[in-house]
Protein backbone atom coordinates (compact mmCIF):
# COMPACT_ATOMS: atom_id res chain seq x y z
CA UNK A 1 0.00 0.00 0.00
CA UNK A 2 2.96 2.22 0.86
CA UNK A 3 4.41 1.93 -2.40
CA UNK A 4 1.34 2.29 -4.23
CA UNK A 5 0.80 5.82 -2.52
CA UNK A 6 4.13 6.70 -3.26
CA UNK A 7 3.78 5.89 -6.83
CA UNK A 8 1.20 8.19 -6.67
CA UNK A 9 2.32 10.68 -5.28
CA UNK A 10 5.04 10.89 -7.85
CA UNK A 11 2.57 10.41 -10.64
CA UNK A 12 0.83 13.64 -9.16
CA UNK A 13 4.32 15.82 -8.50
CA UNK A 14 4.97 14.71 -12.18
CA UNK A 15 1.55 15.80 -13.15
CA UNK A 16 1.93 18.98 -11.62
CA UNK A 17 5.15 19.46 -13.40
CA UNK A 18 4.58 19.09 -16.41
CA UNK A 19 1.29 21.28 -16.05
CA UNK A 20 3.31 24.27 -15.02
CA UNK A 21 5.92 23.40 -18.03
CA UNK A 22 2.92 23.80 -20.54
CA UNK A 23 1.64 26.90 -19.03
CA UNK A 24 5.08 28.33 -18.80
CA UNK A 25 5.39 27.31 -22.63
CA UNK A 26 2.34 28.62 -24.23
CA UNK A 27 2.67 31.70 -21.97
CA UNK A 28 5.89 32.53 -23.36
CA UNK A 29 5.19 31.37 -27.14
CA UNK A 30 2.50 34.20 -26.93
CA UNK A 31 4.37 36.26 -25.48
CA UNK A 32 7.34 36.54 -27.90
CA UNK A 33 4.84 36.62 -30.94
CA UNK A 34 2.75 39.62 -29.72
CA UNK A 35 6.33 41.06 -28.67
CA UNK A 36 7.56 40.53 -32.34
CA UNK A 37 3.79 42.05 -33.60
CA UNK A 38 3.70 44.98 -31.59
CA UNK A 39 6.96 46.41 -32.02
CA UNK A 40 5.91 47.52 -34.97
CA UNK A 41 3.16 49.84 -33.57
CA UNK A 42 5.56 51.80 -31.65
CA UNK A 43 7.71 52.39 -34.67
CA UNK A 44 4.90 53.53 -37.50
CA UNK A 45 6.36 56.38 -38.22
CA UNK A 46 9.49 55.88 -37.82
CA UNK A 47 9.55 52.95 -40.59
CA UNK A 48 7.59 55.55 -42.93
CA UNK A 49 10.27 58.07 -42.58
CA UNK A 50 12.73 55.88 -43.67
CA UNK A 51 11.16 53.93 -46.28
CA UNK A 52 9.57 57.37 -47.59
CA UNK A 53 6.16 56.43 -47.23
CA UNK A 54 2.90 57.19 -45.07
CA UNK A 55 1.53 56.10 -42.09
CA UNK A 56 -1.19 53.76 -43.59
CA UNK A 57 0.32 52.69 -45.67
CA UNK A 58 3.48 51.16 -43.33
CA UNK A 59 -0.45 50.63 -40.96
CA UNK A 60 -1.28 48.30 -44.03
CA UNK A 61 2.13 45.88 -43.07
CA UNK A 62 0.44 45.37 -39.81
CA UNK A 63 -2.86 44.32 -41.60
CA UNK A 64 -1.03 42.23 -43.97
CA UNK A 65 0.55 40.04 -40.92
CA UNK A 66 -3.04 39.46 -39.63
CA UNK A 67 -4.45 38.80 -43.10
CA UNK A 68 -2.19 35.88 -43.08
CA UNK A 69 -2.52 34.21 -39.57
CA UNK A 70 -5.54 32.11 -41.31
CA UNK A 71 -2.95 30.76 -43.56
CA UNK A 72 -0.26 29.73 -40.50
CA UNK A 73 -3.54 28.60 -38.21
CA UNK A 74 -4.28 25.93 -41.33
CA UNK A 75 -0.86 24.90 -41.34
CA UNK A 76 -0.01 24.53 -37.85
CA UNK A 77 -3.82 23.41 -36.53
CA UNK A 78 -4.04 20.36 -39.02
CA UNK A 79 -0.19 19.36 -37.91
CA UNK A 80 -1.35 19.65 -34.16
CA UNK A 81 -4.26 17.42 -34.69
CA UNK A 82 -2.59 15.16 -36.56
CA UNK A 83 1.15 14.45 -35.20
CA UNK A 84 0.59 16.17 -31.52
CA UNK A 85 0.92 19.64 -29.94
CA UNK A 86 4.70 20.13 -29.45
CA UNK A 87 6.40 19.32 -32.85
CA UNK A 88 4.49 21.74 -34.76
CA UNK A 89 4.96 24.50 -31.98
CA UNK A 90 8.51 24.06 -32.05
CA UNK A 91 8.59 24.56 -35.50
CA UNK A 92 6.58 27.65 -35.81
CA UNK A 93 8.58 28.97 -33.25
CA UNK A 94 11.73 28.74 -35.13
CA UNK A 95 10.18 29.94 -38.21
CA UNK A 96 8.34 33.64 -37.11
CA UNK A 97 11.47 34.23 -35.13
CA UNK A 98 14.26 33.98 -38.60
CA UNK A 99 11.28 36.39 -40.34
CA UNK A 100 11.33 38.67 -37.62
CA UNK A 101 15.44 38.69 -37.54
CA UNK A 102 14.99 39.28 -42.07
CA UNK A 103 12.14 42.35 -41.02
CA UNK A 104 15.00 44.28 -39.57
CA UNK A 105 17.59 44.07 -42.14
CA UNK A 106 14.67 44.63 -44.83
CA UNK A 107 16.11 47.40 -47.69
CA UNK A 108 12.64 48.84 -48.62
CA UNK A 109 8.78 48.76 -48.55
CA UNK A 110 8.29 45.75 -50.83
CA UNK A 111 10.81 43.64 -49.30
CA UNK A 112 9.21 44.95 -45.81
CA UNK A 113 5.78 44.11 -46.50
CA UNK A 114 6.60 40.50 -48.24
CA UNK A 115 8.14 39.80 -44.33
CA UNK A 116 5.30 41.32 -42.65
CA UNK A 117 2.85 38.64 -44.80
CA UNK A 118 5.09 35.90 -43.99
CA UNK A 119 5.47 36.85 -40.32
CA UNK A 120 1.98 36.57 -40.03
CA UNK A 121 1.64 32.89 -40.93
CA UNK A 122 3.81 32.25 -37.99
CA UNK A 123 2.18 34.25 -35.70
CA UNK A 124 -1.40 32.60 -36.54
CA UNK A 125 0.00 29.37 -36.46
CA UNK A 126 0.98 29.82 -32.69
CA UNK A 127 -1.80 30.76 -30.92
CA UNK A 128 -3.82 28.02 -31.59
CA UNK A 129 -1.27 25.00 -30.94
CA UNK A 130 -0.29 26.71 -27.76
CA UNK A 131 -3.60 27.14 -26.66
CA UNK A 132 -4.44 23.76 -27.29
CA UNK A 133 -1.34 22.64 -25.42
CA UNK A 134 -2.02 24.26 -22.74
CA UNK A 135 -5.88 23.93 -21.99
CA UNK A 136 -6.09 20.22 -22.48
CA UNK A 137 -2.79 19.95 -20.16
CA UNK A 138 -4.43 21.86 -16.99
CA UNK A 139 -6.95 20.95 -14.16
CA UNK A 140 -10.56 21.92 -15.04
CA UNK A 141 -11.01 23.65 -12.19
CA UNK A 142 -8.17 26.00 -13.06
CA UNK A 143 -8.80 26.47 -16.53
CA UNK A 144 -10.26 29.66 -16.40
CA UNK A 145 -7.70 31.10 -14.16
CA UNK A 146 -5.10 29.83 -16.75
CA UNK A 147 -6.74 30.34 -19.67
CA UNK A 148 -6.45 33.90 -18.36
CA UNK A 149 -2.85 33.53 -17.93
CA UNK A 150 -1.71 32.04 -21.25
CA UNK A 151 -3.92 35.00 -22.91
CA UNK A 152 -2.40 37.68 -21.12
CA UNK A 153 1.30 36.07 -22.96
CA UNK A 154 -0.16 38.76 -25.41
CA UNK A 155 -0.57 41.94 -23.34
CA UNK A 156 2.87 40.81 -21.58
CA UNK A 157 4.52 40.74 -24.81
CA UNK A 158 3.19 44.53 -25.69
CA UNK A 159 4.44 45.27 -22.33
CA UNK A 160 7.71 44.11 -23.13
CA UNK A 161 7.61 45.81 -26.74
CA UNK A 162 7.05 49.05 -24.99
CA UNK A 163 9.84 48.84 -23.17
CA UNK A 164 12.21 48.07 -25.82
CA UNK A 165 10.52 51.22 -27.29
CA UNK A 166 11.53 53.13 -23.78
CA UNK A 167 15.10 51.37 -23.83
CA UNK A 168 16.58 50.23 -27.04
CA UNK A 169 14.78 52.11 -30.13
CA UNK A 170 16.39 55.81 -28.59
CA UNK A 171 19.83 54.68 -29.00
CA UNK A 172 19.71 51.94 -31.82
CA UNK A 173 16.77 52.62 -34.66
CA UNK A 174 13.90 50.37 -35.19
CA UNK A 175 15.79 47.58 -36.97
CA UNK A 176 17.60 46.30 -34.12
CA UNK A 177 14.21 46.28 -32.22
CA UNK A 178 13.13 43.49 -34.57
CA UNK A 179 16.52 41.80 -34.27
CA UNK A 180 15.69 40.89 -30.35
CA UNK A 181 12.48 39.59 -32.21
CA UNK A 182 14.66 36.32 -33.12
CA UNK A 183 15.24 35.73 -29.17
CA UNK A 184 11.96 33.19 -28.88
CA UNK A 185 13.90 30.50 -31.07
CA UNK A 186 15.52 29.31 -27.51
CA UNK A 187 11.98 28.84 -26.11
CA UNK A 188 11.91 25.65 -28.19
CA UNK A 189 14.68 23.75 -26.51
CA UNK A 190 12.80 24.69 -23.27
CA UNK A 191 9.82 23.17 -25.34
CA UNK A 192 11.57 20.03 -26.77
CA UNK A 193 13.13 18.93 -23.40
CA UNK A 194 9.88 19.86 -20.42
CA UNK A 195 6.37 19.36 -22.41
CA UNK A 196 5.11 16.31 -22.76
CA UNK A 197 2.03 15.70 -25.58
CA UNK A 198 -0.90 15.62 -24.11
CA UNK A 199 -3.05 12.89 -23.51
CA UNK A 200 -6.56 14.69 -24.74
CA UNK A 201 -4.72 14.67 -28.02
CA UNK A 202 -4.04 10.75 -27.93
CA UNK A 203 -7.46 10.33 -26.86
CA UNK A 204 -9.34 12.34 -29.31
CA UNK A 205 -6.74 11.93 -32.40
CA UNK A 206 -8.41 11.34 -35.76
CA UNK A 207 -6.96 7.75 -37.56
CA UNK A 208 -7.22 9.44 -41.14
CA UNK A 209 -7.53 12.72 -42.81
CA UNK A 210 -11.09 11.48 -44.34
CA UNK A 211 -12.26 10.71 -40.65
CA UNK A 212 -11.05 14.23 -39.88
CA UNK A 213 -12.44 15.85 -42.94
CA UNK A 214 -15.97 14.35 -41.98
CA UNK A 215 -15.70 16.07 -38.17
CA UNK A 216 -14.93 19.30 -39.87
CA UNK A 217 -17.92 19.22 -42.19
CA UNK A 218 -20.10 17.96 -39.21
CA UNK A 219 -19.36 20.90 -36.78
CA UNK A 220 -19.45 23.82 -39.69
CA UNK A 221 -22.46 25.68 -37.81
CA UNK A 222 -20.53 25.45 -34.55
CA UNK A 223 -16.99 27.12 -36.71
CA UNK A 224 -19.24 29.89 -38.48
CA UNK A 225 -20.65 30.85 -34.94
CA UNK A 226 -16.64 30.97 -33.50
CA UNK A 227 -15.72 33.03 -36.38
CA UNK A 228 -17.92 35.43 -35.50
CA UNK A 229 -16.87 35.61 -32.17
CA UNK A 230 -13.06 35.76 -32.86
CA UNK A 231 -14.14 38.65 -35.46
CA UNK A 232 -15.58 40.69 -33.21
CA UNK A 233 -13.28 40.06 -30.19
CA UNK A 234 -10.30 40.98 -32.49
CA UNK A 235 -11.96 44.07 -33.68
CA UNK A 236 -12.07 44.98 -30.06
CA UNK A 237 -8.24 44.38 -29.56
CA UNK A 238 -6.59 46.10 -32.48
CA UNK A 239 -9.36 48.57 -32.02
CA UNK A 240 -8.12 49.53 -28.94
CA UNK A 241 -4.82 48.53 -29.57
CA UNK A 242 -2.78 49.09 -32.55
CA UNK A 243 -3.15 53.09 -33.25
CA UNK A 244 -2.88 53.84 -29.56
CA UNK A 245 0.64 54.81 -29.57
CA UNK A 246 0.45 56.74 -32.79
CA UNK A 247 -2.76 58.62 -30.90
CA UNK A 248 0.22 59.13 -28.63
CA UNK A 249 2.51 60.54 -30.63
CA UNK A 250 0.73 61.99 -33.14
CA UNK A 251 -2.04 63.71 -31.54
CA UNK A 252 -1.07 64.10 -28.30
CA UNK A 253 2.42 64.86 -28.72
CA UNK A 254 4.49 62.79 -26.46
CA UNK A 255 7.67 61.17 -26.55
CA UNK A 256 8.83 58.10 -27.12
CA UNK A 257 9.71 57.62 -23.17
CA UNK A 258 6.02 58.78 -22.73
CA UNK A 259 4.52 56.75 -25.12
CA UNK A 260 6.29 53.56 -24.08
CA UNK A 261 5.57 54.70 -20.41
CA UNK A 262 1.59 54.73 -20.85
CA UNK A 263 1.70 51.84 -22.75
CA UNK A 264 3.37 49.84 -20.13
CA UNK A 265 0.59 50.74 -17.49
CA UNK A 266 -2.26 50.10 -19.94
CA UNK A 267 -0.79 46.15 -20.46
CA UNK A 268 -0.41 45.96 -16.69
CA UNK A 269 -4.15 46.79 -16.61
CA UNK A 270 -4.55 44.47 -19.66
CA UNK A 271 -2.79 41.72 -17.52
CA UNK A 272 -4.63 42.08 -14.33
CA UNK A 273 -7.38 42.12 -15.88
CA UNK A 274 -7.48 38.66 -17.94
CA UNK A 275 -6.44 36.95 -14.45
CA UNK A 276 -9.32 38.34 -12.46
CA UNK A 277 -12.00 37.89 -15.52
CA UNK A 278 -10.28 34.54 -16.36
CA UNK A 279 -10.88 33.54 -12.70
CA UNK A 280 -14.44 34.96 -12.44
CA UNK A 281 -15.16 33.21 -15.20
CA UNK A 282 -14.15 29.63 -13.91
CA UNK A 283 -17.34 31.02 -11.43
CA UNK A 284 -19.54 32.48 -12.61
CA UNK A 285 -19.27 31.54 -16.22
CA UNK A 286 -17.67 32.11 -19.59
CA UNK A 287 -20.33 34.11 -21.37
CA UNK A 288 -21.91 36.65 -18.49
CA UNK A 289 -17.56 37.52 -17.92
CA UNK A 290 -16.92 38.33 -21.13
CA UNK A 291 -19.65 40.63 -21.65
CA UNK A 292 -19.32 42.37 -18.62
CA UNK A 293 -15.72 43.39 -19.12
CA UNK A 294 -16.53 44.20 -22.96
CA UNK A 295 -19.83 46.42 -21.49
CA UNK A 296 -17.12 47.23 -18.96
CA UNK A 297 -15.13 48.76 -21.67
CA UNK A 298 -17.71 50.77 -23.51
CA UNK A 299 -18.39 53.12 -20.68
CA UNK A 300 -15.00 53.68 -20.35
CA UNK A 301 -14.33 55.08 -23.43
CA UNK A 302 -14.39 58.84 -22.46
CA UNK A 303 -11.68 58.39 -19.70
CA UNK A 304 -9.82 56.62 -22.72
CA UNK A 305 -9.47 59.11 -24.50
CA UNK A 306 -10.13 62.26 -21.92
CA UNK A 307 -7.94 65.07 -23.27
CA UNK A 308 -6.41 65.42 -20.08
CA UNK A 309 -2.87 64.94 -18.44
CA UNK A 310 -0.57 62.16 -18.65
CA UNK A 311 -2.43 60.99 -15.34
CA UNK A 312 -5.39 60.76 -16.48
CA UNK A 313 -4.69 58.93 -20.27
CA UNK A 314 -3.27 56.21 -18.30
CA UNK A 315 -5.72 55.93 -15.72
CA UNK A 316 -7.92 55.53 -19.08
CA UNK A 317 -5.29 53.15 -21.22
CA UNK A 318 -5.00 51.00 -17.87
CA UNK A 319 -8.87 50.94 -17.23
CA UNK A 320 -9.69 50.28 -21.19
CA UNK A 321 -7.02 47.08 -21.58
CA UNK A 322 -8.33 45.63 -18.00
CA UNK A 323 -11.55 45.28 -19.19
CA UNK A 324 -10.88 44.51 -23.19
CA UNK A 325 -7.96 42.01 -22.00
CA UNK A 326 -10.11 40.58 -18.94
CA UNK A 327 -12.81 39.63 -21.90
CA UNK A 328 -9.53 37.95 -23.77
CA UNK A 329 -8.32 35.94 -21.11
CA UNK A 330 -11.57 34.13 -20.95
CA UNK A 331 -11.29 33.03 -24.37
CA UNK A 332 -8.89 30.43 -24.61
CA UNK A 333 -10.70 28.25 -22.04
CA UNK A 334 -14.19 28.97 -23.63
CA UNK A 335 -13.32 28.16 -27.27
CA UNK A 336 -11.21 25.00 -26.50
CA UNK A 337 -14.30 24.02 -24.35
CA UNK A 338 -16.49 24.32 -27.03
CA UNK A 339 -14.54 22.78 -30.04
CA UNK A 340 -14.74 18.78 -31.09
CA UNK A 341 -11.81 16.97 -29.29
CA UNK A 342 -9.97 15.52 -32.71
CA UNK A 343 -10.21 18.89 -34.09
CA UNK A 344 -8.70 20.99 -30.67
CA UNK A 345 -5.62 21.77 -32.93
CA UNK A 346 -7.44 23.20 -35.67
CA UNK A 347 -10.67 24.30 -35.08
CA UNK A 348 -10.37 27.43 -32.61
CA UNK A 349 -6.81 28.40 -34.21
CA UNK A 350 -8.69 28.60 -37.36
CA UNK A 351 -11.33 30.14 -36.25
CA UNK A 352 -9.85 32.63 -34.16
CA UNK A 353 -7.66 33.63 -37.28
CA UNK A 354 -10.47 33.77 -39.71
CA UNK A 355 -11.28 36.51 -37.19
CA UNK A 356 -8.23 37.83 -36.98
CA UNK A 357 -8.54 38.03 -41.18
CA UNK A 358 -12.01 39.91 -40.93
CA UNK A 359 -10.85 42.33 -38.36
CA UNK A 360 -7.62 43.03 -40.13
CA UNK A 361 -8.50 46.39 -41.53
CA UNK A 362 -9.39 48.01 -38.19
CA UNK A 363 -6.00 49.83 -37.62
CA UNK A 364 -6.12 50.84 -41.36
CA UNK A 365 -9.38 52.48 -41.10
CA UNK A 366 -8.72 54.09 -37.87
CA UNK A 367 -5.82 55.90 -39.61
CA UNK A 368 -7.78 56.85 -42.90
CA UNK A 369 -10.36 57.98 -40.66
CA UNK A 370 -8.14 60.47 -38.64
CA UNK A 371 -6.81 61.73 -41.72
CA UNK A 372 -10.42 63.18 -41.56
CA UNK A 373 -11.32 64.00 -37.96
CA UNK A 374 -8.56 62.89 -35.33
CA UNK A 375 -7.04 59.63 -33.91
CA UNK A 376 -9.41 60.11 -30.36
CA UNK A 377 -12.48 60.56 -32.81
CA UNK A 378 -11.56 57.80 -35.05
CA UNK A 379 -10.89 55.40 -32.62
CA UNK A 380 -13.92 56.20 -30.34
CA UNK A 381 -16.09 56.08 -33.04
CA UNK A 382 -14.60 52.24 -33.90
CA UNK A 383 -13.93 50.71 -31.06
CA UNK A 384 -16.94 51.50 -29.55
CA UNK A 385 -19.20 50.29 -32.07
CA UNK A 386 -17.35 46.99 -32.27
CA UNK A 387 -18.07 46.97 -28.48
CA UNK A 388 -21.70 47.16 -28.13
CA UNK A 389 -21.78 44.61 -31.30
CA UNK A 390 -19.02 42.18 -29.72
CA UNK A 391 -21.23 42.16 -26.36
CA UNK A 392 -24.72 41.20 -28.43
CA UNK A 393 -22.66 38.01 -29.83
CA UNK A 394 -20.80 37.20 -27.09
CA UNK A 395 -24.67 36.21 -25.19
CA UNK A 396 -26.08 34.91 -28.25
CA UNK A 397 -23.66 32.26 -28.57
CA UNK A 398 -23.11 28.44 -26.96
CA UNK A 399 -21.30 27.82 -23.26
CA UNK A 400 -19.51 24.57 -22.52
CA UNK A 401 -17.81 25.66 -19.36
CA UNK A 402 -15.72 22.71 -17.61
CA UNK A 403 -16.29 20.10 -20.07
CA UNK A 404 -13.28 17.57 -19.66
CA UNK A 405 -11.17 17.18 -22.76
CA UNK A 406 -9.80 13.57 -22.08
CA UNK A 407 -13.20 11.92 -22.02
Amino acid sequence: MAIIEKDNSLFDREEKRNQRNAVLAGFLGWTLDAFDFFILTFVLATVAKDFNKSIPEIALTLTASLAMRPVGAIIFGLMADRYGRKRPLIINIIFYSIIEILSGFAPGYTTFLILRLLYGIGMGGEWGVGASLVMESVSVKRRGLLSGVLQEGYAFGFLLAAVAYYTVFPHFGWRAMFFIGGLPALLTLFIRSKVKETAAWKAAKATNWKEYGRAVAKHWKLFLYLVLLMSMMNLISHGTQDLYPTFLQQQRHFSPHRTAVITMISMAGAIIGGLVFGHLSDLWGRKKMMALAVMLAVIIIPLWMYNGGSIVIALGAFAMQFMVQGAWGIIPAHINELSPGPLRGFFPGFAYQMGVLIASSIAYLEALLAQYVNYATSMEILAGSVLVLGAIVILAGPEAKGIHFDT
